[in-house]
This record gives C-alpha cells, sequence and structure tokens, in this order.
C-alpha cells in the first residue's frame, strides 16, 4: 500500500455525525491492515488518525480520496468540502458575541472567568463514573441472532464485550457484524488485530452494553465453557427466534465443508454442516432445534452434523446464513 503525500492547501471533508468513523472502520476492514499500517500509509501519526476515528477532527479531502482509490470504492456522497480555516471566521465571531453579551466588553474579567471555570469544573466537568449510554433495542430476530454470535465467537467481561473472528475468512462477515451492533446498540465498535495471528476483534467498550447482555439476554461474564452455557430461555420460546439463534452460532462456530470418498474407483462428493462447541446444553439445545426443523441432525459429545444433501439443502434455505464465507462454501461445485 503506497503511502500519501499531503499537501499544504489542506481541505477538510465533513461527513455527518458517526459517518466519518464508519468510513475509517470501513477502509480498515476492506484492506486488512492494523490501525498503525494505516496511519503510515496516510503519512500520519497514530495520535492524529486515533482524532479521525473519534471524529474530533475531520479528514483532509486528499486522505479521502487516496483511500477510496486503495480500497476501491466510491467517493462517498452527501459530504461537504470545506476550505482550509473555514471554522475560524466563524468562531472568532461567536466567541466575541458571547463574551460582549456575558461581560458588555470584549476581554472580559479573567478573574471571574476563572472562578466560573472551577465552579464548572467540580459541577460538571470532573470526570465520574458514568456509564456511557447505548440505544436499548426490543426482542426481535436480529437481537436473537446477536445472541448466537456471541455464544458462538463472543465473550462479556467486566468492560468489553468481544467478537473474535479470522481477519481474512471472515472479513465481509466482520462488517456485517459491525453494522448490526450500530443497528442494535447505537455505538460503533473498535476493531484490532491480534497479533501473533489472523484474528481480529470486534470491541465495545461499553458498561451499559455488558450489564445489558447478562442482565437482559441471559448471556455471561467469563468462561462459556467452565459455565456451561445455554440458548437463554427467552430465545427459546420463540421459532423465529431460535431459528436466527441458531444461524448466529452456526455462523461463528460453524463451518460448511465438502465431503469426499470412493465407491470403486468413482468419486463423490457432497456438502455437510458441523457445528462444534464445549458446551454441553448448548450442543444440545442447537441439535433439537435443528430436529425441530425438521432436520436429522447427528450429535457427538463436541459437535452436531449435518450431513444428507437434502438437510443441508433444507437448511441453507429454511435458516441461512449471514457469513459469505458459508454461503460462498456451500455454493462451491454445487
Amino acid at each position: 500500500m503506497a503511502e500519501l503525500n499531503i499537501s499544504k492547501n489542506i481541505q477538510r471533508v465533513y461527513f455527518g455525525r458517526g459517518r466519518q468513523e464508519e468510513f475509517l472502520n470501513s477502509i480498515k476492514i476492506r484492506l486488512c491492515i492494523s490501525w498503525g499500517a494505516f496511519a503510515r500509509s496516510l503519512n500520519i501519526n497514530a495520535k492524529t488518525l486515533q482524532t479521525w476515528r473519534e471524529e474530533k477532527f475531520c479528514m483532509t479531502l486528499e486522505a479521502v480520496k487516496y483511500l477510496c482509490k486503495e480500497a476501491k470504492i466510491d467517493f462517498p456522497e452527501n459530504i461537504e468540502v470545506r476550505e482550509p480555516f473555514w471554522y475560524v471566521k466563524k468562531a472568532a465571531q461567536l466567541g466575541g458575541i458571547a463574551v460582549y453579551k456575558k461581560y458588555g466588553i470584549i476581554g472580559g474579567n479573567p478573574e471571574y472567568r476563572k472562578q466560573q471555570w472551577h465552579a464548572w469544573w467540580n459541577r460538571v466537568g470532573k470526570p465520574k463514573n458514568r456509564h456511557l449510554p447505548i440505544q436499548y433495542p426490543l426482542r426481535s430476530s436480529l437481537l436473537a441472532e446477536w445472541v448466537g454470535i456471541m455464544l458462538g465467537d463472543g465473550g462479556v467481561s467486566k468492560m468489553q464485550v468481544t467478537i473474535t473472528l479470522h481477519r481474512r475468512d471472515d472479513r465481509e462477515y466482520i462488517y456485517f457484524v459491525t453494522k448490526l451492533i450500530r443497528e442494535l446498540f447505537g455505538v460503533i465498535p473498535g476493531l484490532y488485530n491480534k497479533k501473533g495471528d489472523a484474528a481480529m476483534d470486534i470491541v465495545v467498550s461499553r458498561v451499559s452494553l455488558v450489564e445489558f447482555c447478562t442482565k437482559r439476554l441471559g448471556l455471561v461474564r467469563g468462561s462459556k465453557t467452565r459455565q456451561q452455557v445455554d440458548i437463554p430461555y427467552w430465545v427459546k420460546k420463540e421459532r423465529q427466534y431460535y431459528v436466527s439463534c441458531v444461524r448466529g452460532l452456526i455462523d461463528t462456530d460453524g463451518s460448511v465443508f465438502t465431503h469426499r470418498y470412493k465407491v470403486k474407483n468413482k468419486e463423490y462428493q457432497y456438502k455437510k454442516i458441523i457445528f462444534t462447541n464445549r458446551s454441553a446444553p448448548l450442543l444440545q439445545s442447537v441439535f433439537l432445534i435443528l430436529k425441530k426443523e425438521g432436520l436429522h441432525p447427528r450429535k457427538t459429545n463436541q459437535a452436531v452434523y449435518i450431513e444428507s444433501q437434502h438437510d443441508v439443502s433444507y437448511y441453507m434455505k429454511s435458516i441461512g446464513s449471514h457469513n459469505p464465507k458459508h454461503l460462498q462454501r456451500y455454493q462451491t461445485s454445487l
């Protein structure tokens, strides 16, 4: 990935609230690089990139054009290009008007300003132990699928909710999961490459979301295997919920593969679906749900198999998958 040379005549791009961070996250997923490499390619330091992700500052027009070219996507629509130092005149005018209204003179009383600042700091500005808010969704098929994703490749700690996926094989599915999080909870997750392997963590650092997952959805903090987790009761009660939950489970902890064998020197092959997990109650629930859906699964101590061609076809049509990796494997050599 080539580096960008930024000129001195810097025009800025205003995306609108929430869209700049979403743009940067989508580019990172498409290019499959770390945030450090991302910053180096733009010829900026990591702190500058962080302020762009947090939308404290607008991105440069040159950086947006460069990223669109590298990721092979169209230039974003409904944005505003602003000239250099567009904010100075407006800020000066607003500041001068506010000071004049408050003090009757330009400049004001510095001692009074200092006293008022200390009063504000003690009342509002001083950091407090507050939980950042989230959007609280009602029960739905999407929320049930989120539960399945979390039971599969997710984890809940004291402060964070994390989903770990393969950053190359699941690249498109990572994009689906980040959009799902934003749609359900109104927050944009962070994406972090795990050093030493090909995994990527999708992370939301919100105590509010941790509490919602554990107190309202029936998920657990800590080891899912040690606690032998199961599909929550509210999901099992409604077909639309448990079908979506199973989809999320198999999209994360499942796989589509081709079984090959020979009979009298003639080779045969057909597709199978496998779901693996080390929680016995969870395996049993998936097994029973698949049977309830009219399939004929086979269960072992650590896996559930869908083996007949008819069952695999029926599963993909009735339950389906949102993981492009599974869809591609299913459609290959059918």
